[in-house]
């Protein structure tokens, strides 16, 4: 068995949940890794992000998102509402408002000292639902999918933008 292993990044906005298209980066991957027959598995190590597989959608709204997406959102947000306050949830507490405030990198996570900046526990609740990884099937050098399969990453952390981490593992014949 031959195993290839291969990580890749994607940029998301700050002020929405960001879809990101990674059906070609895989497809490189599993042609970069010379195995014809086996499983892909695709991981995203951030508590934030999560990886689906999805119809890709043809329809658009003005801001660029596809329909599927914008009604995952809208689902998500029924069950699942937006933090907008130190009450919406009761993360992040006090223990780790004091443990992030004690890291090196502080800043970058409060600006000015803003224990907002840590109010995405719907972020992590939604994530965690979607779930943050997906195996497919390797057939004939390809990914085993329909034509209109995709898979998408996504952070649903709105506080800031971000470069966020695709780890990707082949393994087969």
């Amino acid at each position: 068995m031959k195993i290839y292993k291969e990580t890749f990044t994607v940029e998301t906005e700050a002020g929405k949940a960001t879809y990101v298209d990674i059906t070609p980066q895989l497809r490189d991957i599993v042609k970069k890794s010379g195995i014809e027959n086996g499983l892909l598995a695709m991981i995203s190590p951030h508590t934030t992000c999560a990886i689906f597989f999805e119809e890709f959608v043809h329809d658009y709204t003005d801001e660029g998102d596809e329909f599927l997406q914008v009604d995952l959102n809208h689902v998500l947000e029924k069950i699942i509402p937006d933090h907008t306050s130190a009450d919406t949830y009761i993360y992040p507490g006090e223990e780790h408002y004091k443990c992030v405030e004690a890291w090196p990198n502080a800043a970058e996570y409060l600006p000015d000292g803003d224990r907002r900046a840590l109010w995405n526990g719907d972020s992590h609740l939604k994530a965690t639902l979607i779930g943050s990884s997906q195996l497919v099937d390797v057939t004939a050098g390809d990914l085993g999918v329909g034509s209109t399969g995709y898979f998408y990453f996504v952070d649903y952390d709105k506080t800031r933008e971000r470069v966020r981490k695709c780890q990707v593992t082949v393994f087969g014949e």
